[in-house]
């Protein structure tokens, strides 16, 4: 919805641009720093609107490239992070734990599903 609302408010602009560019048909004198010019308003309204919006554009551009490119980044890095994590957890799900009372042993996911006794008499010692 948002892009929607921005190309009307464009659209908006660039018609109110045109017309107020259509009115002022005159020709004017323009300072250049190096030499004077003579050249319809027209143009240089439509001249002007035409390069600014060629640099606001080339600003979002350039935004967008560096969002991407660490997007890029961070998206490797979270990989990166994930195969550590799954590596580190298979490497702990393999030790194994001697229990005192057997020489059995018990993977991480039995362990972690055992759960104390309740028992009364074991609670009194």
């Amino acid at each position: 919805m948002k892009t929607q609302w921005s190309l009307i408010a464009a659209l908006v602009i660039a018609l109110l641009t045109a017309v107020f560019a259509v009115i002022n048909v005159n020709s004017v004198q323009v300072n250049l720093l190096f030499s004077v010019v003579n050249i319809p308003l027209i143009l240089l309204i439509l001249g002007c609107t035409l390069l600014g919006g060629l640099i606001v554009g080339s600003f979002g551009i350039f935004r967008q490239y560096k969002l991407q490119r660490e997007l890029k980044r961070l998206t490797a890095q979270l990989h990166t992070l994930q195969e550590e994590h799954n590596s580190a957890m298979e490497a702990y799900a393999h030790t194994t734990y001697d229990t005192p009372d057997s020489s059995s042993t018990l993977s991480i996911s039995d362990r972690v599903t055992e759960q104390p006794s309740s028992n009364p008499d074991r609670l009194s010692k």
